[in-house]
């Protein structure tokens, strides 16, 4: 097989499939196929990112590849499209959730606090070059083919370098008001001691929800409105002693962004916003998945004190 180890990572994804789906969505269904199957397939597209009709010919191509995910059959590229349709976000996140809960691993893993990272990064729409349509848009004057990307904003474990919560919309969007939400569905994963995020973030709404209501350290560079504006609370705090030394980890996760789009994908495909925002999260959940195959190369040990 060219692909290298696709049957660890077909293996992992059909286990958490067949942890958060049933096998039939009805009784009335045809029974040829099971959900986790197709959620694993899924989830094999965007970790080789492949199309729908790559997807199936790849299939009908390795037998070993049908074994391991019990496959008598190749499903068509229309039945994989259909299911992505019916794929709503709560199975994703779900899904992420078991991930989460295998990467922990250990109860003295669990019992740590986690230094956590929020940020916001884009996705192409489609599979064409940027480099040749801008190429295009400098040579030929034209205005570029789009008005709109779709933005992945995501809750990363700096620890582990994994991805505990996520949200995609369409961009350019402030992200600043999504960070509430987004650290909110990553406690639900793990406890957290240590909020980081850049100058996007920057409210005190952000530093009040981070402080009260998870009793964590929130570290974000009180950046936004002019240099002359009086601020208070928290961001006055940034302003006047900003702990540059802790905030340094939030580079981390532009490592995890790096990583996401070498090694996975950089786009999210779809003719319509919900399916590109499905495929976001679809990407989200194949990195974990990454994650858990290549788990022994990843563990580090940092030799920093945990001072939350």
């Amino acid at each position: 097989m060219a692909e290298v180890g696709l049957l660890p990572f077909a293996r992992i994804a059909l286990q958490v499939s067949r942890a958060v789906l049933p096998r039939y969505r009805s009784r009335f269904s045809k029974r040829q196929f099971t959900q986790p199957q197709l959620l694993a397939i899924l989830c094999l597209m965007r970790y080789e990112d492949w199309t729908f009709r790559e997807a199936e010919v790849r299939l009908g191509e390795h037998r070993e590849l049908r074994q391991v995910l019990g496959l008598v059959s190749v499903p068509d590229f229309t039945t994989l499209y259909r299911f992505l349709q019916r794929l709503d976000d709560q199975t994703i996140d779900r899904a992420v959730g078991e991930t989460v809960r295998r990467l922990r691993g250990s109860l003295r893993q669990k019992r740590k606090r986690a230094r956590v990272a929020v940020d916001a990064t884009g996705l192409a729409q489609g599979a064409v070059s940027t480099f040749f349509v801008r190429r295009m848009h400098h040579h030929g004057q034209k205005p570029l083919p789009w008005r709109h990307w779709l933005k992945w904003v995501v809750a990363v474990d700096l620890d582990q370098q994994f991805v505990l919560s996520q949200l995609a919309r369409r961009g350019p969007w402030n992200d600043c008001a999504n960070l509430p939400a987004v650290v909110d569905a990553a406690s639900q994963q793990t406890r957290i001691g240590l909020v980081l995020a850049d100058a996007e973030f920057d409210s005190e709404r952000n530093h009040t929800y981070v402080r009260k209501r998870l009793g964590a350290q929130s570290v974000i560079p009180a950046k936004r409105g002019k240099k002359t504006w009086r601020v208070h609370g928290v961001r006055a705090e940034m302003r006047r002693a900003f702990p540059r030394r802790l905030y340094r980890r939030r580079a981390l996760i532009e490592t995890l962004f790096s990583s996401v789009k070498r090694k996975l994908s950089a786009r999210a495909p779809g003719r319509s916003l919900p399916m590109q925002m499905r495929q976001a999260l679809l990407l989200g959940l194949s990195f974990n998945l990454y994650r858990l195959k290549h788990r022994r190369l990843f563990l580090r040990m940092s030799t920093e004190p945990n001072n939350f």
